[in-house]
């Protein structure tokens, strides 16, 4: 018997060796930008190509699944319960958990109280309702702990009802609740729920302008780590161990008047030393520095670029040399990312899209509120190269693992790619 080379031996086991599935731990990924590193993902598909299987889901919901290992985690609502539901990678409920009960639908077909995302870290899973629930669970489904926030933080008051994600980082899970009812930033020991810390957020905004349906992120760079926490004008960054507020930028309504219906929808994205600040409607949207003091809002210095139109619901993207803006009505706009000049506005699904873009090996996928992804092609020039249709209404992001991508839509969960 010929025994094999060592070298050979390596590269066998090399090219056999399949490639590392990317966990999807939170609404807009690993690292809270929207941009997967998966290779291989489709790009094309429809409701009889290219469908692994799907799964229908005990109620509609906007939030987007959470995925590690071959476990899928998502919110919904059935009948009137709130429930966090783990599903497997091959399309099967392993278990559901009731957090509480109410469910409100807002805004006609636009959303409920299972709109916030939940979040894991691989061991546990987050998961928080428009009524105040707010959850940690093990994998199995065992219950860790449970609190309702609007108890021990006061009454939500706010239109659409209070969907802004969680934001999970390190040994904490940080919560924005901007509204009418008195502002707060909240972080709390993720294994315990029991508060960190907990402060005011001061705003001059006034009427719908003090709601928001934004989600807080974390920045963790080399040369600045906060929580940002968008809504009622402005976004503010906090100090992630104390709370303690380190710079603030506002002026993003349109200029010459006030909006008070300016409420914020689309989150801030942050990357490399820039942060992407979106408004509303017609504001703007301004790249500011990550090393401010203060209120930088009229400080020049602490500015990249301001660009005159803002994406209103999708969160922007910072992908290379480029910033995409996907807005509300599906028009994709590039920028240069130092200079914020537009390369191009183009027109894609000319319907209203909800869900945040996500970037995935050199293209961007898109989605409809009425199911379809349009893919484009990443860069400076604008080129479609699938349009893909399932024909389910999508307010939910996609979801990239382990080769596939999962849609959460408002009847089923789809996964798409190779059964």
């Amino acid at each position: 018997m010929k025994t094999i080379p060592p070298t050979l031996f390596l590269l066998f086991t090399i090219i056999a060796a399949p490639a590392l599935a990317e966990n999807w731990p939170s609404w807009r990924g690993p690292e809270n930008q929207g941009i997967s590193s998966e290779t291989n993902v489709p790009v094309e598909w429809g409701t009889e190509k290219n469908i692994a299987w799907r799964l229908p889901l005990p109620g509609a919901a906007g939030s987007t699944p959470v995925v590690w290992g071959d476990n899928i985690f998502l919110t919904s609502v059935a009948e009137n319960d709130l429930v966090l539901l783990c599903i497997s990678t091959e399309g099967e409920e392993k278990w559901r958990r009731k957090l509480g009960s109410g469910n409100r639908d807002v805004r006609g077909d636009e959303g409920n109280s299972a709109a916030p995302s939940p979040s894991t870290d691989g061991e546990h899973v987050w998961a928080f309702f428009a009524n105040g629930s707010l959850g940690c669970f093990d994998f199995e489904g065992n219950e860790i702990w449970q609190i309702n926030v609007q108890e021990k933080y006061g009454k939500f008051d706010i239109q659409f009802g209070l969907t802004s994600t969680p934001v999970l980082h390190g040994d904490k899970i940080y919560l924005q609740l901007i509204h009418s009812g008195g502002a707060k930033v909240v972080a709390l020991d993720k294994a315990t729920g029991k508060e960190a810390w907990a402060v005011s957020r001061p705003s001059d905004a006034r009427q719908e302008c003090e709601h928001s349906y934004a989600s807080p992120i974390v920045y963790d760079g080399k040369e600045a780590k906060f929580l940002l926490t968008h809504g009622a004008d402005y976004s503010i960054a906090y100090d992630l161990d104390s709370g303690k507020e380190l710079w603030r930028v506002g002026g993003l309504h349109p200029p010459g008047r006030y909006d008070v219906t300016l409420r914020f929808v689309s989150s801030p994205v942050a990357k490399d030393g820039m942060v992407i600040v979106p408004s509303a409607k017609r504001g703007i949207t301004v790249a500011v520095k990550t090393t401010g003091e203060g209120n930088i809002t009229e400080k020049q210095d602490n500015y990249f670029w301001t660009h005159e139109v803002t994406p209103d619901v999708p969160s922007p993207l910072i992908v290379g040399d480029y910033v995409y803006l996907c807005r509300e009505n599906g028009n994709l706009i590039v920028l240069e990312r130092e200079t914020g000049k537009q390369l191009y506005e183009e027109r894609t699904n000319r319907i209203r899209h909800r869900s945040s873009p996500v970037f995935a090996e050199g293209k961007l996928y898109l989605t409809g509120r009425d199911g379809v992804v349009t893919v484009v092609q990443a860069g400076p020039e604008f080129k479609i190269l699938a349009q893909n249709e399932i024909g389910e209404a999508i307010a939910a992001s996609p979801v990239f693992s382990n080769g596939r991508i999962y849609l959460r839509t408002f009847d089923a969960l789809w996964a798409i790619g190779s059964e």
